[in-house]
């Protein structure tokens, strides 16, 4: 995959991904752009000759800008459930309501001319270069040609792929750049509502874990309202501002923000379905900041080690050496301790040195693979906020303190 969605042009592949910075596509599109509250009322879908219905009295509201997750087993009507709310496949009970409006108000194919829509494999139109295919929906609402034009141009760059891409075949991108411009072509429009079903699930686990994170970043400029379906528990936890979990037949078992769906799940079958280790999926959901750490004793170059000895209010007992701005240097190892004065080059290095915006699950590998039980946490100039301890992340996910934190979807992408 060449480039990266939201830097404002391509980049190589082993760059570092940075979030937009005012890029103008991107500007023109949260100017212009709006998000739509989606309720789903009592939603049924029988088909004929099946005793059980494939949704079952389905009701659930999604706020306008939001990403909601439908997440379950095969089977339990996910995918069903989003093609009701284009009229891909047509109620047979209750209600959709896009911004106050009942879906059966207008006819489907204008409908869904006003929904975006990505599914699994793309569906590219082959014959079509990459241009028309994002232009397919503003032709068929007359746009002019001037102003296609400009859009196909607009939404390239938004994604981040270059203007020579435009004139190619589907056949000769690779899977992540078909995705992207699946994403642009479903953002043709303008629509107030996308629908993406498993969008990701075709991709290998390395493209998709970027291709993921590059669409947080540009659902964080776009600030769409996005009914997602996925099977995999967590990427659900990953993208969703809520995640509806499905079980057979369309029935909710849960409809929660991913904190609360792994702090309390609803039932034995939700539980089962989160997992056993949904302490640890929390921790890709907290930063470093969100804990309160531990002290250290600091002691800097040439003081007498006699002070150091004393921990006096610090948590731990292993004194810190900083430097003159308050940046770690290494920990004094009991031979360190056994001089008069603390040494300029401690023992014991500093590694790993933790930042507070770290995502918690990162620094926990950090800490294991290390093979320590601590270690420093610094601010953004570098200087020793805390200590991070292993003791502590356990007793925080312990704790009623975790239970309403979380990292925003868009920042969630080094998660």
């Amino acid at each position: 995959m060449t480039g990266h969605w939201c830097s404002g042009r391509p980049q190589p592949a082993g760059a570092s991904i940075t979030p937009v910075a005012g890029a103008v596509s991107a500007k023109r599109l949260r100017s212009s752009s709006s998000a739509s509250p989606v309720e789903l009322r009592g939603v049924t879908k029988r088909y004929p000759g099946q005793h059980e219905p494939a949704i079952g009295n389905l009701s659930l509201e999604v706020p306008a800008g939001e990403i909601c997750v439908l997440v379950g087993p095969s089977g339990c009507g996910k995918t069903t459930a989003l093609r009701l709310v284009n009229r891909m496949t047509e109620l047979s009970g209750g209600d959709i309501l896009i911004d106050g409006e009942s879906i059966r108000a207008r006819p489907a194919a204008e409908l869904r001319r006003g929904i975006g829509y990505v599914i699994q494999h793309v569906g590219l139109f082959p014959h079509l270069t990459v241009g028309e295919n994002i232009a397919t929906v503003p032709k068929l609402l007359g746009w002019d040609r001037k102003r296609i034009a400009v859009r196909v141009e607009e939404l390239l760059d938004l994604v981040s792929l270059g203007k020579e891409m435009r004139a190619r075949y589907p056949a000769q991108l690779s899977g992540g750049q078909r995705q992207r411009v699946g994403v642009a072509r479903a953002l043709a429009a303008d629509p107030p509502l996308m629908l993406m079903d498993e969008p990701f699930g075709a991709i290998d686990p390395i493209n998709r874990e970027r291709l993921q994170n590059q669409f947080l970043r540009l659902q964080s400029e776009i600030k769409k309202t996005i009914l997602f379906v996925t099977h995999d528990i967590d990427e659900a936890i990953k993208m969703g501002d809520r995640v509806a979990v499905l079980q057979k037949g369309g029935k909710l078992a849960q409809y929660a923000t991913p904190p609360e769906l792994l702090m309390s799940p609803a039932n034995e079958f939700v539980e089962d379905f989160v997992g056993a280790d949904r302490a640890l999926k929390r921790l890709s959901l907290l930063r470093v900041r969100d804990i309160e750490l531990w002290k250290a004793p600091l002691v800097r170059v040439g003081e007498p080690t006699a002070a150091a000895r004393t921990p006096g209010d610090a948590d731990i007992s292993h004194p810190l050496v900083v430097d003159d701005e308050g940046r770690p240097v290494g920990w004094l190892s009991e031979r360190d301790l056994a001089g008069e004065t603390v040494p300029a080059t401690p023992r014991i290095a500093p590694d790993p040195i933790l930042e507070l915006d770290d995502v918690l699950r990162d620094a926990l590998s950090d800490l294991l693979q290390s093979e320590t039980q601590y270690a420093p946490v610094v601010d953004e100039r570098g200087r020793v906020a805390g200590v991070l301890s292993i003791a502590i992340v356990s007793d925080f996910l312990a704790s009623d303190d975790a239970a309403g934190l979380a990292i925003p979807p868009a920042e969630r992408v080094g998660t």
